[in-house]
């Protein structure tokens, strides 16, 4: 199936480092070996050469603002007031967008590997499939705190389910969702409107959005990721190191064929 719709990337990078060692700075400015975390997501929705990329920006929002304008001049920062979850995070790139039809590309600023090359892979298999939710899933030998890719008996999309709501079976499953979908716009924000807090957080999760789409009858498909280390996000002081051994790692070895 052709689809011409226009891209838009939206960046979620409004809450706070809770678990960061300085709850008063805004996570996506925590530094990876000398850039902040969202320098390096910016450089990957970049080289997809988007017709819009919207950055959600909340806590130490013109701190934020400010990497993100010398990175990505091209870039739009919108502010969700309150941290309400990421469901109502991604609901404030609506006036942006408009009634306009596009693919919305939703990643993570807490998510620093992520590379261009992949989620070209992941833009080109939702367009082929015709659907009109698609999520990037890997298979992660520790699934702790991730969103579990919940499957009918014969493989289809049922929902994801978040780690805290999660049962003592689903907490077996070691599919994840990154975070990442893409997704059209039109549908987006019909199924926002859905989404309710009713849920041990108390907020307005975007991982709803996969169950409700389902209920309306449309497609939703996932991709999974070739590597499950670019699709893994930053939450606490031990996830920064590892990354940091990782990116290294990737710098020094000459006969590697990949690029972070």
């Amino acid at each position: 199936m052709n689809n011409t719709k226009a891209l838009a990337v939206a960046i979620l990078a409004a809450g706070k480092g809770k678990r960061m060692g300085n709850p008063e700075r805004a996570k996506v400015l925590t530094m990876l070996l000398d850039r902040p975390l969202i320098e390096y997501v910016l450089q990957s929705a970049h080289e997809l050469h988007p017709s819009k990329t919207i950055v959600i920006v909340g806590h130490q929002r013109q701190a934020v603002a400010e990497v993100v304008r010398s990175v990505s001049p091209e870039a739009v920062c919108v502010v969700q007031e309150e941290q309400l979850g990421t469901g109502h995070a991604v609901q404030q790139i609506q006036p942006i967008l408009g009634s306009d039809p596009y693919d919305v590309l939703i990643l993570n600023g807490d998510v620093p590997l992520i590379t261009a090359s992949t989620l070209t892979m992941f833009i080109n298999s939702h367009r082929s499939s015709g659907a009109s939710l698609s999520i990037l899933t890997t298979i992660a030998e520790d699934p702790s705190g991730y969103g579990r890719i919940i499957r009918k008996d014969k493989g289809a999309i049922s929902r994801i389910v978040e780690h805290k709501d999660a049962s003592a079976d689903e907490l077996q499953i070691r599919e994840i969702n990154s975070g990442i979908y893409i997704v059209d716009s039109a549908d987006l924000f019909n199924a926002l409107k859905d989404v309710r807090n009713t849920n041990s957080q108390q907020e307005y999760y975007l991982t709803d959005i996969v169950s409700i789409i389902i209920a309306q009858g449309k497609l939703v498909e996932a991709f999974t990721g070739p590597y499950s280390d670019e699709l893994l996000g930053i939450n606490t002081i031990d996830d920064l190191e590892s990354m940091s051994l990782i990116l290294k790692n990737s710098i020094s070895d000459q006969h590697t064929n990949r690029e972070y």
